[in-house]
C-alpha cells in the first residue's frame, strides 16, 4: 500500500522502552499494521538512551519527552525550535506580561480543577489559551515566576479551606511541580500527521490536543486500563496528605474528561471499560471495542520441560508492582502448600519496576517460608515458551484492561485462575479457567488446587482455551479491525492538509504579530 496515513502514537512509560501489555499491544500495533506509518510520542520519568524493542520499519521517528529528569526536556533534546527563538522568548517574558497574559488563565484552570460543576468545554478552552500562550513565551520562565508560584498558593488555599487538614509548605510545592510537569508537552512542537492515537485517557492527551490545536488533527483514544480508575486506586492506597490527594484526583477527572470530550474515537479493549467512559462523559456514539489479539500460531502448545515434569507448576507473566498485586499471589502460595507442598510458582517479569514494592514481596516469601516454592523469576527472553513451563497460569491483578498474559496461556493450551477485573471474564470463562474475587487469596488458592489435582479437568480446560482464542483473539483480526478504524476516522474527519482551521489562522496571526514586534 502506497498512501500510509502519519500516526502519532502518544505512550506514558511504555513503548518502546519498557516491556508490559501496553507495550506489547504498539509493538504489534507498529509491526502488522499496513496502511500507516508511526511517529512514537514517548513520555517518560527520565531520558531514554535506547528502545527496548526492534523497531518496525513502519516506526519512522520517536519524538522522546523525559518529565522528571533534572534538566527541562527542551534542554536535552531539539523539538525543532532554534536556540535564538528560545533566547528571544525569555528575554521578551516579563512579570507584567505573566500577571496580565497568563495569571487569568492559570486562574480559570486552579478553579476549575476544583469545581463541583466543572465543564470539559471550560477546560478545553483553558488549554487551548495556554497553549496560545505558550506559542510566544517561554514555559520554564513562566511557570517559575513568583506571580504563578504566589497565585497558585492563594488561590488552592483558598479553595481548600474547608477539606480536612491545611495545606503545608510541602504539599504546595508538590502541587505545583506535579502541574509544571504535567504540562510542560503544552511548549513543545509536535510533527504534523493526520491521526494522533492515545494509548491512557491522561495527561499524555496534550499532544493530541496541540495537534487539535493547530491543525484539527482527528484523535483516537484507546483504553486499556482505565486511566481514571487506576490513579483513583493509586492515589487512594498512597501515603500522600489529604490535600495532595484531592488536588491529584480533581486534576486527573478534568484530564479524563477533556479526553472524552476530545477524542474523535474511544476504542476500548473491553466492555468493562465503557462504564468507566460514559461515567466520565464519553459519547457512547463514538465508542467501540476492539480486543487485543495475540499470535496463535506462536503462541501454541508444548511439552513441559524435562526439568519441571512432576512438579506441580504454576506460572505468571507480570512486572512487579502493586497493581499486579503479587502479594495476593504469594499468599494464595502458601494455601496451596499446605495440600500440595512441593507445588512451584514461577512469576517471570520486571523485579526493578518498583524496587520497594519487590522488597515487600520477598519479605513476604521469607515471611511464609516460601522460598523453595515462589520464585520472582525476572525477565524471560522468549515469552511463548513460557506459559509451557506451567501446568496452570495465574493473574491476581487488581486492575486491568484485556491481558495479553491470560490470552497467551489460553492460546497455549494452559488454563488460567484469574481474577474478575477489566475484561478478564470476555476472554476467560468457566470452560477455560476460574475466575476468582481480586485479593482473596483462599478462593484463588482453592481455585489453583482443584486444577493442580483433576488432571482431566486441567486438559479439557487447555484444549477449550485454545480454541477459543484462535476463534476470537487473533492477531489477523485485531490488526485488520484497526486497519478499518484508521480508514473510518480519516473518511470522518473534514480535515483537509491544505486548508486551515480557525486555530490555524489564530496560531499564525500570532506568530505574525510577535515577528512584527521583534522587528
Amino acid at each position: 500500500m502506497n498512501n500510509k496515513y502519519d500516526v502519532l502514537l502518544i505512550l506514558e512509560g511504555t513503548y518502546p522502552y519498557n516491556g508490559g501489555g501496553v507495550s506489547t499491544w504498539s509493538h504489534m500495533l507498529c509491526n502488522e499494521i499496513k496502511n500507516a506509518n508511526f511517529i512514537l510520542y514517548s513520555i517518560n520519568a527520565q531520558y531514554e538512551s535506547s528502545p527496548r524493542y526492534v523497531l518496525s520499519d513502519n516506526v519512522k521517528q520517536i519524538v522522546q519527552v523525559p518529565l522528571w529528569a533534572p534538566l527541562e526536556p527542551q534542554e536535552m533534546i531539539n523539538y525543532g525550535k532554534h536556540f535564538y527563538t528560545i533566547v528571544d522568548e525569555k528575554e521578551d517574558l516579563n512579570e507584567k506580561i505573566v500577571k496580565e497574559e497568563f495569571i487569568p488563565i492559570f486562574r480559570r484552570m486552579i478553579t476549575n480543577i476544583y469545581s463541583d460543576t466543572r465543564k470539559a468545554e471550560d477546560f478545553d478552552d483553558i488549554i487551548f489559551k495556554m497553549w496560545q500562550f505558550f506559542q510566544l513565551h517561554d514555559y520554564k520562565k513562566t511557570m517559575q515566576s513568583m506571580a504563578v508560584w504566589r497565585c497558585f498558593c492563594d488561590l488552592v488555599i483558598e479553595l481548600s479551606q474547608n477539606t480536612k487538614e491545611e495545606a503545608s509548605l510541602n504539599d504546595l510545592t508538590f502541587g505545583m511541580r506535579w502541574i509544571y510537569r504535567f504540562l510542560i508537552p503544552l511548549s513543545i512542537d509536535v510533527p504534523k500527521v493526520d491521526i494522533s492515537h492515545l494509548t491512557i485517557s491522561g495527561f499524555p492527551v496534550i499532544p493530541a490536543l496541540v495537534l487539535k490545536y493547530r491543525y484539527n488533527t482527528p484523535m483516537i483514544a484507546t483504553e486499556h486500563g482505565v486511566f481514571i480508575r487506576e490513579r483513583l486506586l493509586a492515589i487512594n492506597s498512597s501515603e500522600y496528605s489529604y490535600f495532595l490527594k484531592k488536588m491529584l484526583v480533581k486534576f486527573s477527572e478534568s484530564i479524563t474528561e477533556l479526553v472524552y470530550y476530545k477524542a474523535d474515537m474511544i476504542l476500548s479493549v473491553n466492555k468493562f471499560n465503557i462504564i468507566w467512559e460514559k461515567l466520565y462523559g464519553a459519547n457512547p456514539d463514538i465508542i467501540d471495542v476492539i480486543y487485543n489479539g495475540i499470535d496463535h500460531n506462536l503462541f501454541v502448545p508444548a511439552p513441559k520441560p524435562e526439568a519441571l515434569k512432576g512438579i506441580p507448576t504454576v506460572v505468571a507473566a507480570a512486572r512487579i508492582f502493586d497493581l499486579k498485586d503479587i502479594i495476593t499471589m504469594i499468599k494464595s502460595c502458601h494455601v496451596v502448600k499446605q495440600q500440595i507442598p512441593n507445588v512451584q510458582y514461577l512469576v517471570y517479569g520486571d523485579n526493578n519496576a518498583v524496587p520497594e514494592y519487590t522488597k515487600e514481596c520477598e519479605d513476604l516469601i521469607k515471611e511464609l517460608k516460601l522460598q523453595d516454592n515462589f520464585k520472582l523469576a525476572g525477565y524471560h527472553s522468549k515469552p511463548h515458551q513460557l506459559f509451557c513451563e506451567g501446568d496452570i497460569s495465574i493473574l491476581t491483578s487488581i486492575s486491568e484492561g484485556f491481558p495479553y498474559t491470560v490470552l497467551e496461556s489460553m492460546s497455549c493450551g494452559i488454563p488460567v485462575v484469574a481474577t474478575d477485573v477489566g475484561g478478564v471474564t470476555e476472554a476467560l470463562d468457566e470452560n477455560c479457567g476460574f475466575i476468582c474475587k481480586p485479593k482473596d487469596y483462599e478462593e484463588i488458592g482453592n481455585c489453583v488446587i482443584k486444577l493442580l489435582q483433576n488432571d482431566e479437568l486441567r486438559k479439557q480446560m487447555g484444549i477449550n482455551a485454545r480454541q477459543k482464542v484462535t476463534e476470537n483473539f487473533t492477531i489477523g483480526k485485531f490488526i485488520k479491525e484497526y486497519e478499518e478504524a484508521y480508514d473510518k476516522i480519516m473518511k470522518n474527519s473534514s480535515q483537509k492538509s491544505e486548508n486551515q482551521t480557525e486555530n490555524q489562522s489564530i496560531y499564525i496571526q500570532l506568530a505574525q504579530n510577535k515577528t512584527m514586534e521583534a522587528s
